[in-house]
């Protein structure tokens, strides 16, 4: 019985080939379940988790702080109507923060990180977007701007909640 081998170029094309797909997989987010409790403001919600009740930061975005009126109570208003009390959703984990939030994309029927930078109540956070699918959260800002969506009603937006927090503006 004849084997057919591969010339050692064709098997080491191959290996490195199937690396990057290797590393890939491993690279996935885990995916947990979890239910609505509360929403604390445009990017945090409580969720209860086998049992647990955990703080989720959502990943890679920055919703306007409260204070950043009437932008930020509304970036809250808007993920209240989009994640009401008990919906169930989906975390793809990403960290967990130096508050000991988890930081996770939440999915419900949608991404809603996503859905918010889209719809003007958040922006794509830079420093973060790593993370998760770059492009598709700045091409979701560029909407929004364009279209002057939630907090790119102001030429140029609002001040970035990172810039807000920095200069201690509450």
């Amino acid at each position: 019985m004849a084997r057919t081998l591969l010339p050692l170029p064709g098997l080491l094309g191959l290996v490195t080939l199937l690396m990057p797909l290797a590393g890939a997989q491993t690279a996935q987010p885990p995916i947990s379940r979890a239910t609505v409790l509360s929403i604390g403001d445009g990017d945090t919600i409580r969720v209860k988790q086998a049992g647990r009740v955990i703080t989720v930061r959502l990943a890679c975005i920055d919703a306007p702080e409260m204070d950043q009126s009437p932008y930020g109570p509304q970036a809250r208003r808007y993920l209240q109507m989009r994640l009401p009390i008990g919906t169930p959703v989906a975390l793809a984990v990403k960290a967990t923060d130096r508050y000991g939030r988890t930081v996770a994309e939440v999915i419900g029927a949608i991404n809603l990180g996503l859905a918010l930078v889209e719809d003007g109540q958040a922006f794509a956070y830079r420093k973060y977007l790593g993370q998760c699918d770059t492009k598709e959260y700045l091409d979701a800002e560029y909407r929004a701007s364009r279209h002057r969506h939630g907090v790119w009603q102001v030429p140029g937006g609002i001040t970035r909640p990172w810039v807000f927090r920095r200069k201690g503006s509450f």
